[in-house]
This record gives structure tokens, sequence and C-alpha cells, in this order.
């Protein structure tokens, strides 16, 4: 059972690495068709603002199960390198439990807010509700949700062991 779901643990944290890396790549081609039109064609297109502000927003909430997986967490290093395999466990707990409160919170709320932004519609893309803009929060958080327990299952500490 562990290995089955540290496999699709792995897949959907893949999976939401390549949507971060993609709306990084948007954010960039729309940055550079922003600057073309701005100052070589002098017709600014205003959309493109919005747009990019929403996919790194987006890129940031899909990038974190990543960070999570990698076992970039809040945690206390030294306390960590200190102790002994049981004790390592009950911290590796305590801050999956910690992470897992808080992603708990941005999905409730999150999920909460985009409802609320489905009357609103962007600045300059009209006819696109600002619910597609806010969702990054709960999807975001519920491939955290996967990568917080997969780090818990198969601990990573991939900063750790790389910092002097």
């Amino acid at each position: 059972m562990r290995s089955l779901y540290l496999s699709m643990e792995k897949w959907t944290t893949g999976f939401s690495m390549l949507v971060a890396c993609l709306m990084l790549a948007l954010a960039s081609l729309l940055g550079m068709l922003q600057i073309f039109t701005r100052f070589v064609l002098e017709v600014p297109v205003e959309w493109t603002e919005v747009l990019i502000r929403f996919s790194l927003i987006w890129m940031v909430f899909m990038g974190i199960p990543m960070a999570f997986r990698q076992g970039a967490m809040v945690s206390v290093d030294v306390l960590y390198r200190w102790s002994g395999p049981r004790m390592k466990k009950v911290l590796d707990t305590a801050v999956a439990l910690a992470a897992l409160t808080l992603v708990c919170i941005i999905l409730w709320w999150g999920w909460d807010y985009a409802n609320r932004g489905k009357v609103q519609s962007m600045i300059g893309l009209e006819d696109v509700s600002m619910f597609w803009a806010y969702m990054a929060l709960p999807v975001g958080a519920c491939f955290s949700v996967i990568s917080i327990i997969g780090n818990w299952l198969d601990p990573q500490r991939l900063e750790l062991e790389t910092a002097q």
C-alpha cells in the first residue's frame, strides 16, 4: 500500500511541477510579448499583465508540492541532526502535521475565496472569471497534501544534506 501511494505521489508531484514550469514559461512569453507590443509596436496590450500575475501565482502554488516532497518544510535542523532515529520520526511527524494544518487552512479558505470570486471578472479579460485565478490556492493545496504525506512516509531531506 505504501509503495502504491508513493508511486501515485511521485506522479502527482511531477505533474504539479510540470504545470509550475509551464506557468513560468507562459509568464516569460507573455512578458516578452508585453515588451514587444509596448516598446516596439507602441500599442500595449493590457491583458498580458494580469495573465502574467496569475500565471506566477499558479506557478508558486503548483511548485510548492515539490518543495514539500524534497523535505524543504520548516524544521529545526540542529535538533534533527542531534536526534536519534526515534526522535527524528517524532520531529518528521510534528513538521508534517504543522504543514498539513497550514495547507488545509489554505485549501479551506482558498476554495471559499474562489467561490466568492465567481462573480468577479479579470481586469482586461472581462469574459474570464476570477474563480480560475483563485483556484490556484485549493488546487495547489490538494497537491501539497499528497506530497506532505509522501514525504512523511518516505522522508527526503535534500536541503539538509546539501546544507553547510
